[in-house]
């Protein structure tokens, strides 16, 4: 059985209750971009599935994992894609302003791509 704690509220005794989701917090591991985005469009457009999340304690560890998974893929995809186009060091070395356009812009395709098929799915 669990022991439940309460706190005095005027004539109330109202109990300390805590979901997991929130002590996990206390983990100091931030929920970066793409979990943010996750989170906006389960809200906005999965609203069922975002409230199930929240009340069952899992929302936080799943925008984790989109973000953590998100992020790996974007590398990944964009490492593919430098290679397959021969943006290299040697490429860096001799012109580098060509260099960040062209990582930029495959940065943005690979992003599209993990946004398209993980955060938004």
């Amino acid at each position: 059985m669990t022991d439940i704690t309460y706190r005095v509220e005027g004539d109330h005794l109202i109990p300390n209750l805590v979901l997991d989701d929130e002590a996990d917090d206390n983990s100091e591991e931030m929920i970066g971009r793409y979990g943010m985005m996750r989170e906006s469009f389960l809200r906005e457009y999965r609203h069922g599935t975002y409230t199930v999340m929240l009340l069952m304690g899992k929302l936080k560890s799943h925008l984790r994992e989109v973000d953590r998974q998100a992020e790996e893929e974007v590398e990944c995809l964009l490492r593919q894609m430098m290679e397959k186009r021969g943006v290299d060091e040697k490429l860096k070395a001799v012109d580098q302003m060509a260099w960040v356009q062209k990582v930029n812009a495959l940065r943005a395709m690979a992003e599209e791509v993990v946004l398209r098929e993980i955060v938004y799915q």
